[in-house]
Order: structure tokens, then C-alpha cells, then sequence
């Protein structure tokens, strides 16, 4: 006879899965820890989102809560990600919230969309902690080119998105509309109301996305507000740490290499980058840049990039090689001894665009001494 095994499965939101992975808390491999699904969608009635309580004797409504409640929940690691990063970032937010006389749910507005991470980017070009897509944050004065997508910087961004949220308020005179119009557009949203007859969030049909959207970020501030309740039990050292940081002037007289800057506040290329998220690739642009460095390094910061970047354009000017014809770039990776990506790095090269006989390549090789006549006879030829 042969035995036969039998296996307990759950089905939730149409997703087969095994007791097993319940096992997933911070701290804990026992599904008895877990707050019960149940008891979790015991609610306040009187829960509200910016002042405006939900209206849950509408048993419609309650059902999208719920179940956005209970995806929220299912999803244990994305929650406790959150609540780490709560800290970090939350308090910036909430007092430019409070400075602008705009209501502190808004914050929430944010977890939802990005779950506070600044590289954050949807398949549909949205990007940064408020997921603003490109054309929405140049008109709220975000700069996004090649070299910076301020999408990405926690202060521009929440500015910008302080701005909009202004804006869509007093067009729709509600915070549920105005989210919902943040969420699917304004004019999409606008011509529904026009067309269903009813301003009530609510009550109106939306593209699905639009209709879970107040009900995700109303999940968010429960759990935010009272994880324990959620059997979410950190230690207040289990947050990470709160974003400190120096701010410093950076005046480049051409591209400067984020390196210098960081030799200059005594730190590492990567502390730099993630300190200041909306800087793209390896360069600042000819220009001031007021950059985010490491707390206390701020102190002879001046003196230190003054010299690096001296040093830096001197040395540049010794490092340049003249495309001959028959070049291409791996063969003058190759010739110096130097990695192709490198290469590539030092000239902000476009791949798409070939490199020509007579176009000057910096490269960072011993071996490699400008040629003062080839310069002069190069520009001479360009002007």
C-alpha cells in the first residue's frame, strides 16, 4: 500500500501557498505570532484620511478596505521594510507637510507609492519617492536631465509633490480626489465626475488602480500608526537611523567626478551617491550644486575639493589622447591597458554616437601624454 501525503494549502488573492511561508516576521518563526487576519480588520469607524472619515456603513466600501488591508498585511517584509525606513525619511516629510499647511496622511501618499526608496521607477516612467513621471515633475520645477532627476532627492521631490497636491486640492476641493487625481491624471479624473455625476471618491467607478489607491495608503497609516497591533514588534535599534547629514556648496568650473567630491568629505563614491540619489552617473556638471555629505565632514570640506579639484583639472589636461584614424574604442582600451567601461566613464561617451579621427579621449594611463601640437592643430581645425 502505498502511503499517501497530505498537504494543507491556502488560497489568498488567487495565490496558492504553503503553511510554510507564513514563517517570514522579523524575529520569529512561528505562525502562532502572526496577529489574526480577523481581528486585524477590527477597525475605528471613525478612521479617516486627511479629516474625512471613511464611510464604512457603505458595506461596498468596507469590502475594498478589507481587502486591501489584508494584501497590505500578507505582505510582511515589504511592512517591515517600511517601518525601518520610517524613520529615516517620515519626519522630513511630515514638517514639509506642516510647514505648507497640508494635512499628514499625504505622507502615507508616499509609502504607498515608492515604499520610501528613492530609485523607486514603475515600467510606466514613474520614478523617485512621490513616482512622478517626467513631464508631471518639470512642471513642478524638478530638474531631470542626464546628469540629475531630482525625482530622486527627498526635499525637491516632496516640494514638488507639496506643490501638486496643492494644486489638485483646489481644483477638486477633496484630498480623496485629489489623491485619485494624482493617481490616474487630472483630466481622466474630471471627466468621470462630469460623466458619472457624483464628486464622492467613493461612489465613483474608476480604472481599478484608482479605486484600491485610497484604500492602500489608508492601510499604510493603520499599520504605521500601530504596528504592534499588526504583530509588528521592532526595537526602537530595529528602525534605521534617522538621514543626517551635512550640506555643502560644490562650485565646478567644468564636470567634476562625484569621486573628488567625495575624497573632499573624506568618505567613498557610494556614500556620496546614496546621500544624494538624484545625481546620475559619475559627473557633476559644470555649475554650483549644493550636495548632501556625511554629518561632521563638512568642517575644511572647502579647502579639501579646492585642492582635489585643482589637482584633478591639471592632471586632466596631461591625460589626452587624439582619436587616430582606424581607432575604435576597444582597441584603445586595449592599447592602454585600461577597461573599455573605464574608458567610457572618463569621456561620457554615447555609444551611439562613434567616436572620429581627431576627437581628444582622456585616459588615465602612464603612458598616455597629451600632445600639445595635436591639440593646437585640432582646435584650429574645429574653429
Amino acid at each position: 500500500m502505498h502511503a499517501i501525503v497530505i498537504v494543507r494549502f491556502v488560497l489568498l488573492a488567487g495565490v496558492l501557498i504553503t503553511p510554510g511561508l507564513f514563517a517570514c516576521d522579523a524575529g520569529s518563526n512561528e505562525l502562532s505570532d502572526f496577529s489574526p487576519l480577523v481581528s486585524s480588520l477590527k477597525v475605528d469607524p471613525a478612521l479617516d484620511f486627511c479629516g474625512r472619515k471613511v464611510p464604512f456603513e457603505n458595506h461596498e466600501v468596507r469590502e475594498r478596505f478589507e481587502k486591501e488591508l489584508l494584501l497590505t498585511l500578507w505582505n510582511r517584509p515589504q511592512v517591515i521594510l517600511w517601518l525601518k525606513r520610517s524613520r529615516r525619511y517620515l519626519p522630513y516629510i511630515e514638517q514639509m507637510l506642516k510647514d505648507n499647511g497640508l494635512p499628514e496622511d499625504i505622507k502615507y501618499v508616499a509609502v504607498a507609492e515608492s515604499a520610501l526608496l528613492p530609485h523607486a521607477g514603475s515600467s510606466r516612467g514613474a520614478r523617485g519617492f512621490w513616482q512622478f513621471m517626467a513631464e508631471t515633475g518639470r512642471k513642478f520645477g524638478l530638474v531631470i536631465d542626464a546628469y540629475v532627476d531630482e525625482r530622486r532627492n527627498l526635499f525637491a521631490s516632496t516640494a514638488a509633490a507639496v506643490c501638486y497636491f496643492n494644486d489638485l486640492f483646489q481644483k477638486f476641493e477633496s484630498w480623496e480626489l485629489a489623491a485619485a487625481a494624482y493617481n490616474m491624471g487630472e483630466e481622466g479624473l474630471m471627466a468621470e465626475i462630469m460623466e458619472q455625476e457624483t464628486n464622492d471618491y467613493y461612489r465613483l467607478y474608476l480604472p481599478l488602480e484608482t479605486q484600491r489607491y485610497i484604500f492602500r495608503i489608508l492601510s499604510v497609516k493603520l499599520i504605521l500608526q500601530d504596528p504592534e497591533k499588526y504583530g509588528f514588534n521592532l526595537a526602537d535599534d530595529e528602525y534605521y537611523p534617522p538621514f543626517t547629514f551635512d550640506t555643502v556648496q560644490v562650485d565646478c568650473r567644468q564636470e567634476i567626478p562625484v569621486r573628488i567630491v567625495a575624497q573632499a568629505a573624506n568618505t567613498y563614491f557610494k556614500v556620496i551617491k546614496d546621500l544624494n540619489p538624484a545625481i546620475r552617473g559619475h559627473y557633476l556638471r559644470e555649475g554650483t550644486h549644493k550636495i548632501l555629505i556625511p554629518e561632521g565632514a563638512a568642517k575644511g570640506f572647502q579647502d579639501r575639493y579646492t585642492g582635489l579639484a585643482d589637482t584633478y583639472i591639471s592632471a586632466r589636461k596631461g591625460k589626452g589622447y587624439i582619436v587616430k584614424k582606424g581607432d575604435n574604442l576597444s582597441s584603445i582600451a586595449e592599447k592602454f591597458n585600461v577597461p573599455l567601461a573605464a574608458l567610457i566613464i572618463w569621456n561620457r561617451i554615447d555609444l551611439k554616437k562613434p567616436i572620429h579621427p581627431g576627437q581628444r579621449l582622456i585616459i588615465y594611463a602612464d603612458e598616455v601624454t597629451t600632445d600639445e601640437t595635436e591639440i593646437r592643430e585640432e582646435e584650429g581645425a574645429s574653429g
